[in-house]
């Protein structure tokens, strides 16, 4: 996630600026903690504690639930980011042109997957459970969320450039994480993405996140079953291939061969030679913690 750094985002800045909200990131990012839990480690009452998690929540970085403890209901506190990327200098107003597309996680062209695996839309789940076969269902295209343990799903992206064109960025977003039996925190998986092809690198999943209910999970999907993933994004331009902003291959625009009149093809595997093949879970915009599908934005030369 990108934050500009403007008078517009000080919800958000602000949360640094105190030493107590610092600490409270930090010790939610190695597991999810209650309001007592974080006061004991923090030396702190409890209402001082609620006060921080409510900035904190207010700028996006922390989210909490309710749940029944030994002692009444308590309330459980969960990191929601994994990283934001500071943009100190304001990014002017593209003048190329430009063409946004989203693509529903269920609506893949090809595919190639190895149990555990399945797909469920937002009212029910496709087929059954571990059996290849039901990706190939015509009721996939109504897919919410799929996961697979080793494997590949690949996209067809419309390309709506003209004869006289040229692509010079492409970006690419979605939420996604590991794969494992149920879920597992702790469970890498080396992910990696393709355009026509062409390999662009690889990505290491942390884990296949479940402790926490994803905030856009159906009622009836279990909470034994993976809840969430992290948005990343995927930027090809001119001068390599970057996945939030961190560059992981020399990949180019131009290594791509993209051409008027052929679709564009991304693939997302999870390969079984990797040191680390620990699947893949991909969610649409009914399932997990952002309300998106695969969004695709092309941006043109003049």
């Amino acid at each position: 996630m990108h934050i500009e750094v403007s008078t517009k985002n000080m919800a958000f800045l602000e949360c640094f600026s105190s030493e107590t909200r610092v600490k409270m990131i930090e010790l939610l990012g190695q597991e999810p903690l209650n309001i007592k839990q974080l006061s004991q480690k923090l030396d702190i009452s409890s209402a001082i504690v609620t006060k921080h998690i409510q900035k904190l929540e207010q700028a996006g970085i922390v989210s909490s639930e309710n749940a029944t403890g030994v002692r009444g209901t308590q309330k459980i506190c969960h990191l929601n980011m994994e990283q934001a990327i500071l943009q100190f200098k304001p990014k002017k107003p593209s003048e190329l042109p430009t063409n946004t597309v989203a693509i529903p996680v269920g609506q893949y062209a090809s595919y190639e997957v190895k149990p555990t695996c399945g797909l469920a839309s937002p009212t029910q789940l496709i087929g059954v459970l571990d059996d290849p076969r039901y990706f190939a269902d015509p009721g996939h295209v109504h897919a919410g969320i799929l996961w697979f343990a080793s494997g590949y799903v690949e996209y067809r992206i419309p390309n709506f450039l003209h004869s006289n064109q040229k692509l010079r960025t492409l970006e690419i977003s979605f939420e996604i994480c590991s794969e494992a039996p149920g879920y597992n925190e702790n469970w890498p998986s080396d992910i990696t993405f393709y355009i026509n092809d062409i390999p662009l690198g690889s990505w290491t999943s942390p884990g296949d996140f479940g402790s926490q209910r994803g905030v856009l999970s159906p009622d009836w999907w279990s909470s034994s079953n993976t809840q969430h993933g992290l948005l990343k994004v995927i930027t090809v331009s001119p001068t390599g291939s970057y996945l939030d902003g961190t560059k992981i291959s020399e990949t180019t625009i131009q290594d791509l061969a993209v051409t008027f009149g052929k679709d564009i093809h991304f693939r997302i595997a999870s390969l079984e030679s990797a040191p680390n093949c620990g699947g893949v879970t991909l969610f649409g915009k009914s399932f997990g913690n952002y309300a998106q599908d695969i969004v695709v934005t092309m941006h043109e030369d003049k």
